[in-house]
């Protein structure tokens, strides 16, 4: 059987659909950062609204959380609605809004049960004072949670996430608070949305498209990619563990040569 488009050979998943265990050099990545993408044509290619591929995609969500868990991941950032999803059609956005206000009430109390963290990264004022609120008291019931801590990037843009830390430093500096010489890419990154969180190990975009959207642009820097068709919605267990194995057979150099990698793991 010829190999998928992803490096995997598919005699890898057994009989029931499952996958056999994932070694690799890479191992299991402690962070996985996804664009959900695809909802939208999921929904029109069963002839059903575009909200509807939306609301799939949350219990895709809900999902996705489980296996995490199972694989002992502990950070999982989701992109959920971009800064330049505005610009999508009034009615849309308006019922986007509608179901995250609805999955915030209802998921909220189960994270908190499963010891799951949630916090949300992004320009969240533009989403209204209810919205805002609700996503304060989610963050609140489930800030000391340790098993996964699940980001939500919300009116989030890579682009956004930098310059707002730029200014803050830009603030400092000019109230005397810090010199800008001594401003470096360590002293940088605590004032970006995602400090307290590893940087991403593993990257996922379903949907086909192949970039990143202005998605992490700062913390992706050494993150391993994976592009996969699979609409959001159709992302199960399966097509995961799929990922997960692309990243176990990767060797991540961070810039050394892969003889210094085997050195440094026999020493």
């Amino acid at each position: 059987m010829p190999p998928d488009p992803h490096g995997q050979n598919m005699t890898d998943v057994n009989t029931t659909g499952e996958l056999h265990p994932l070694p690799g050099p890479g191992g299991m990545p402690r962070h996985v950062a996804i664009i959900m993408d695809g909802n939208g044509r999921w929904a029109r290619r069963r002839g059903l609204p575009r909200i509807a591929g939306h609301r799939q995609g949350v219990e895709r969500v809900r999902d996705l959380v489980k296996a995490c868990g199972d694989h002992g991941i502990r950070h999982l950032t989701l992109f959920a609605f971009s800064s330049e999803n505005w610009r999508r059609p009034e009615q849309e956005v308006r019922l986007l809004m509608d179901l995250f206000l609805t999955a915030l009430d209802r998921e909220a109390r189960k994270l908190h049960e499963n010891n799951v963290r949630f916090r949300v990264i992004g320009d969240i004022e533009r989403f209204g004072p209810k919205i805002v609120a609700r996503i304060r008291q989610a963050q609140h019931l489930t800030e000391n949670n340790t098993a996964l801590t699940l980001t939500i990037a919300a009116n989030y843009g890579g682009r956004w996430d930098i310059a707002q830390a730029a200014a803050e430093l830009a603030r400092r500096a000019l109230a005397g608070e810090i010199q800008p010489e001594d401003i470096t890419a360590e002293s940088f990154e605590p004032f970006l949305s995602l400090h307290g969180s590893p940087e991403p190990d593993l990257f996922i975009r379903t949907g086909g498209e192949q970039r990143i959207s202005n998605f992490l642009l700062w913390q992706l820097a050494y993150t391993e990619l994976y592009f996969t068709p699979a609409l959001w919605p159709d992302f199960d267990h399966v097509q995961f563990e799929l990922a997960l194995r692309s990243f176990a057979g990767r060797e991540r150099r961070f810039g050394m040569t892969g003889e210094q990698i085997d050195t440094a793991k026999h020493a």
